[in-house]
């Protein structure tokens, strides 16, 4: 495997995004396995546009205004879904005791939308993919979705790095209401900040 790959790889995942964020909320407020599974259902999410791309559906979203508006206006109102969750005492930010098992199928699927709903993933892999087979590969399709695979594994083991560590200063954090206001509206804040991000990305 490229060695190319996998340090521009890294360096993909580890940069904070939706993803992350999301990992970190449920690291917080439920605890190691919350954001395992958080992370997972993110890491999920990549699937749809890794087949996109290697199957070249990812172009649609690429040459069709229509297409990518509709993704986006999709992906742009679920993270203000998620920004008004965190706000609220009982949504996304809720504080549960121990490790929190609540609705650890919500957890997942809702991870697996933030990606899902991101139509820049697609043309992100549709363009970076190619650049890095080998032109003595036979089978692209096999190569691609080698390289996919390992793409998801980083971001699985990156994304449980960033929900481990937040779990670990938990108790430090729910054990005041003050702080945990602050930080339910710092990622209300960052939720509504990516949304716009979103909002505003040209195909």
């Amino acid at each position: 495997m490229n060695i190319d790959y996998l340090i521009f790889s890294l360096i993909v995942v580890v940069a904070p995004g939706t993803g992350v964020l999301y990992t970190v909320a449920n690291g917080l407020v439920g605890g190691h396995r919350r954001s395992i599974v958080a992370a997972f259902g993110c890491t999920m999410g990549i699937v749809p546009h890794l087949g996109a791309a290697v199957f070249g559906l990812a172009a649609l979203l690429h040459t069709s205004a229509v297409a990518f508006q509709i993704v986006k206006i999709a992906g742009v109102a679920y993270l203000i879904y998620l920004a008004w969750g965190a706000l609220q005492e009982k949504g996304e930010m809720a504080v549960e005791k121990g490790e929190g098992k609540r609705s650890w199928r919500g957890v997942a699927v809702k991870g697996f939308l933030i990606n899902i709903l991101n139509p820049k993933l697609s043309i992100f892999f549709l363009a970076f993919l190619p650049q890095f087979i080998s032109p003595s590969v036979t089978n692209v399709t096999v190569q691609m979705l080698l390289m996919g695979g390992i793409f998801m594994v980083l971001t699985l083991v990156v994304f449980i790095g960033y929900g481990v560590c937040a779990a670990s200063v938990r108790s430090h954090i729910i054990s005041s209401p003050r702080v945990m206001t602050w930080v339910r509206r710092l990622f209300a804040g960052a939720f509504l900040g990516l949304g716009i991000k979103l909002a505003l990305a040209e195909r």
